[in-house]
């Protein structure tokens, strides 16, 4: 399957990291990111959610992403910060934008906006919020995507939708960027890819293989071009289970490792997973890259294992950006 190269895809492929901020301290954590963004990362994302995932009944300590992302842009100074992805039924869509465009001009300009429809139901109704069907969300997150466009490029923005408005708002201070970037995750066929060709300035997929990522991004392409837009603008990243090991006796027991917590879903996130020692890791890659993937973020989970981290940043991704430069 042939695939279209996209802006990102010109120069070599940028790595980075998906920290899931749950069972660390926030000392450990923020060690964690100066480490990566001095180790040569492009990016570092977190989650958004209350509880951890998966889900283990509100059991084990979890940090909030907004106030997370507000310490991890103060302490980092390279690496692009995003949130992949934000659920839109937690926050209202102005905050999101007054958010977004605060966190650009603390990072310097370096903050991408990710949104997505949600999923973590437990974690909702622990927390009181209601938790509407998908479709629901869809619509919810279709409207918030356009109030926050909106807020983030227009002087003053009214909406009158179903889920979102805003009556004659401002965002101010304007973002850094020119355009700051909106991107959408998931990997839905019916409704995430058609509307991240209509709307979005990036798509982000997770534990999917390269196959499923090839056939996803085609699809995007197909989407884009009926809605009129050059898929080019449209750039692609895929998150994986980081499960490297320098040990090649160890590759099977981190596998194992890997798959444990996600009971009947152990399959599917052994599939979006990077398994295996730093050479298989840098062939797994490049499968992604030829797929039409130009981002890749490794999903981090405490306990972090250390030597496999080292790794990733100082042979692995040299290694990727040498054989995509």
């Amino acid at each position: 399957m042939t695939t279209t190269q996209h802006p990102l895809g010109d120069g070599p492929m940028q790595l980075g990291a998906h920290i899931g901020q749950q069972n660390m301290t926030a000392s450990e954590m923020r060690d964690l990111w100066k480490r990566l963004d001095a180790g040569g990362v492009d990016w570092i994302s977190i989650w958004d959610h209350l509880y951890e995932a998966p889900p283990q009944g509100g059991t084990v300590p979890h940090f909030e992403a907004l106030s997370t992302l507000g310490t991890l842009v103060a302490d980092t100074r390279n690496a692009r910060i995003s949130c992949l992805v934000f659920y839109v039924g937690y926050r209202n869509a102005g905050l999101l934008a007054k958010a977004a465009t605060t966190l650009d001009h603390f990072s310097g300009g370096r903050f991408t906006l990710g949104l997505g429809s949600g999923w973590h139901e437990t974690e909702a109704a622990a927390f009181g919020y209601d938790f509407p069907s998908l479709g629901e969300r869809f619509d919810m997150l279709e409207e918030s995507f356009e109030l926050i466009r909106s807020l983030l490029t227009q002087e003053r923005t009214s909406y009158d939708g179903r889920w979102v408005r805003a009556e004659d708002a401002s965002c101010l201070p304007a973002p850094v960027q020119e355009r700051l970037p909106i991107w959408l995750g998931g990997i839905g066929e019916r409704r995430t890819i058609p509307m991240a060709a209509r709307l979005a300035d990036g798509w982000n997929a997770a534990y999917i293989t390269p196959e499923r990522f090839a056939h996803l991004s085609a699809l995007l392409d197909s989407h884009a071009t009926a809605a009129g837009r050059d898929p080019a603008e449209i750039e692609r990243t895929i998150n994986v289970m980081f499960h490297l090991v320098t040990d090649p006796a160890e590759v099977e027991p981190e596998r194992e490792r890997g798959r444990a917590p996600w009971g009947d879903l152990a399959d599917r996130f052994d599939e979006g997973a990077l398994v295996g020692t730093p050479e298989m890791a840098v062939e797994r890659i490049l499968e992604y890259r030829s797929a039409g993937a130009q981002g890749l973020n490794v999903a981090l989970r405490a306990p972090i294992l250390h030597d496999a981290l080292d790794a990733y940043l100082e042979e692995v991704i040299p290694t990727v950006q040498r054989e995509t430069a």
